[in-house]
Parts: C-alpha cells; sequence; structure tokens
C-alpha cells in the first residue's frame, strides 16, 4: 500500500521534497528541540531563516 502511494506522488509536476531537520532551544527548559518538516527544495533557505 505504501508503495502505490509514493509511486502517485511522484507523478506528474510534483516537487523535489527535502527533509529539514532544524535545532531549536527551548524557552521553558534550555534543552534542544529537533524540528522536522518535509519542504519543498526552492523553499529550504526560506524555512531555514525562520
Amino acid at each position: 500500500m505504501a508503495k502505490k502511494s509514493v509511486a502517485t506522488f511522484r507523478q506528474g509536476q510534483s516537487l523535489a521534497y527535502s527533509k529539514v531537520i532544524k535545532m531549536v532551544k527551548s524557552e521553558k527548559t534550555g534543552a534542544y528541540i529537533f524540528h522536522e518538516e518535509m519542504v519543498p527544495n526552492d523553499a529550504v533557505k526560506e524555512y531555514l531563516k525562520k
């Protein structure tokens, strides 16, 4: 089932995506938290500037 959904996702004019992992310091505890998100390749630089 998963293979079929991945195959249909890549058909057509879909964009290339990258998994971005950003390390953010928590205000409450001071520990670091990792935020993971799938971002289009064109928007990676803008996502990391936030």
